[in-house]
């Protein structure tokens, strides 16, 4: 509560104004939860996961069903459905510019190859979807990370050279 008392109304995630969350909720996150069939809300996440993995996408989601925890490709389909393919404030190509600057800093290069594609898939231009790699790069280097060597056991860098297209 403190952090909403300390936000500006037009960044606060609820309705501006008005008793009725169905319909000015700037997000529309109240009515995917309980006004919209969930069927519906995860057919659209699929869409989305399509859109940005291409070909693969089947492929892909396999995987994760049978990575050795069912909890996976779960965590995906409903990420995907409630939160990523929800294009009421991003922009799908937006929505792909903040999961490359998530995944970078991780260090998870399968995954970052997957999200720069998926860029490109979701209609961002090489130059763009470089561009977000390269001002991400310069932020984690300004935090401290760094290339790290294969056989140093832990810190605060990458293992390997970061994807690129």
């Amino acid at each position: 509560m403190e952090l909403k008392k300390v936000t500006p109304e037009h960044l606060l995630d609820e309705p501006h104004g008005s008793d009725d969350c169905m319909t000015s909720s700037p997000t529309a996150r109240y009515v995917d939860i309980h006004g919209t069939a969930s069927s519906k809300v995860l057919q659209r996440g699929q869409d989305f996961w399509d859109k940005i993995y291409g070909k693969i996408s089947r492929r892909i989601m396999s995987r994760m069903d049978r990575s050795g925890t069912e909890d996976l490709g779960l965590t995906a389909r409903l990420m995907y459905g409630y939160i990523l393919s929800n294009t009421n404030v991003l922009s799908p190509v937006e929505t792909s510019y903040v999961l490359i600057a998530g995944l970078i800093p991780q260090d998870v290069n399968p995954q970052l190859k997957g999200h720069l594609r998926g860029a490109l898939n979701g209609g961002a231009s090489v130059e763009e979807v470089r561009a977000v790699r390269d001002i991400v790069m310069e932020i984690c280097k300004a935090s401290g990370m760094r290339q790290l060597g294969e056989d140093v056991p832990g810190g605060w860098g990458w293992r390997s050279e970061v994807a690129t297209l």
